[in-house]
């Protein structure tokens, strides 16, 4: 079984930094991906970036795209995520899961409850103008 203790997150004014950490216990070669999700209230859970854990490629979705990276600690089994620039409309809780799915879908996807195993427990990003 997969688990993720996630870290970082908090409250940031519009036009600073945070970056989210996840931590992975128990995740085998079964599984393709760890991608990172965002929910505001009152949306729909969506992919925001993903790392495709083969090679390490790294996928964003176009609202975090040329503000955000994604990198991985292989020695701490532990994935980061940086946003910079951030925005009000970034408020959300975030959440890193894994699944046996490629990337471009996670970034797409009308189901991620569905589509991914595992998930961690969220942490919330507040940005205020």
């Amino acid at each position: 079984q997969v688990k993720f203790v996630q870290s970082g997150g908090g409250s940031v004014r519009a036009g600073g930094s945070l970056t989210l950490s996840c931590a992975a216990s128990g995740l085998t070669s079964d599984y393709d991906v760890i991608g990172w999700f965002r929910q505001e209230v009152g949306k729909e859970r969506e992919g925001v970036s993903c790392l495709r854990l083969s090679d390490g490629s790294t996928y964003y979705r176009d609202s975090l795209k040329g503000r955000s990276t994604l990198s991985r600690d292989r020695s701490m089994n532990t994935v980061h995520l940086q946003i910079n620039s951030l925005k009000p409309e970034d408020t959300a809780v975030y959440y890193c899961a894994t699944g046996r799915t490629q990337c471009p879908p996670v970034l797409t996807t009308t189901r991620p409850l569905a589509m991914m195993d595992y998930w961690g427990k969220g942490t919330l990003i507040k940005v205020s103008s």
